[in-house]
């Protein structure tokens, strides 16, 4: 099967998964019209003041963190290739009045739909797996970072590939390479991390990526790294035996060792 049919299943997918998405408790839609950011303090406080800014968000499911960037004063400009979810999240910006485009579009294809250059790209949390191709990610976010513009990632940790996470799963086993293949990987999904007794029906295609692959890719787009963090706790209960915090983040319980589950990184275009 090539790439893009793989892809399109996963679009198939993501179809389906963001019906389920927009009704769930883990989304909170209804706090976000009333307010609420969907953006977390790790983003918010290494990106910074986005006021004025023109930013492109890649993937960005059905939209809430880009308009929780608009809300912030950022020009947004949101991108995926669900329709589903692109066609929500132009009906949740025009009910809630936030200024903000939404273009449906493989990644891959967006620089023959769009010519703009941005002053920030920004993609976050669970996105990497669904892409085959790195190098070519980061040649497009370079083809939309103006000069000085940012990019900046937040994103589950590439380690996390290598665990088992079935829900029976009691402890840290590894099971998968942690190194990238072209061939990838097929799941049955069983509900989603939003909604774990959702009925899914279609199959997901996932990749993985190192994270040499992940600086790599963005190096050799001519892009300049500015840091590179990373976190011992994650968005959502990758694991079953993890617990959460006050913040909202979920770390490992009953396990002495730390490992990192979150990554941030931030590059420049010069």
């Amino acid at each position: 099967m090539s790439n893009n049919k793989y892809m399109n299943v996963n679009k198939k997918l993501w179809n389906e998964k963001t019906k389920i998405h927009v009704n769930s408790k883990f989304y909170n839609v209804d706090k976000f019209k009333n307010g609420a950011t969907t953006l977390k303090n790790i983003e918010l406080s290494e990106l910074g003041d986005v006021k004025g800014k023109s930013l492109l968000h890649l993937q960005c499911h059905f939209g809430l963190d880009t308009l929780s960037w608009a809300r912030l004063g950022a020009k947004v400009t949101g991108v995926d290739f669900s329709e589903e979810a692109i066609s929500y999240a132009r009906r949740l910006s025009q009910e809630l009045n936030i200024p903000a485009k939404f273009i449906c579009s493989n990644i891959y294809d967006l620089p023959e739909v769009i010519s703009n250059k941005y002053d920030i790209v920004f993609t976050s949390y669970g996105v990497l797996c669904w892409l085959p191709d790195l190098k070519k990610w980061a040649n497009v976010i370079s083809n939309f970072l103006r000069t000085d513009g940012i990019f900046y990632i937040v994103e589950g940790h590439p380690i996390n590939n290598i665990f088992d996470n079935e829900r029976d799963t009691n402890e840290l086993k590894a099971r998968y390479s942690y190194f990238h293949s072209n061939d990838p990987m097929k799941w049955e999904s069983e509900g989603t991390y939003a909604d774990r007794n959702a009925s899914i029906t279609n199959p997901s295609f996932e990749w993985t990526h190192s994270m040499s692959d992940i600086i790599n890719s963005l190096i050799s787009a001519g892009l300049t790294l500015e840091f590179i963090h990373e976190f011992p706790y994650c968005s959502y209960d990758h694991y079953s035996f993890m617990e959460k915090d006050d913040k909202g983040w979920w770390h490992l319980k009953n396990i002495d060792a730390e490992i990192p589950l979150t990554f941030s990184l931030r590059a420049k275009k010069v």
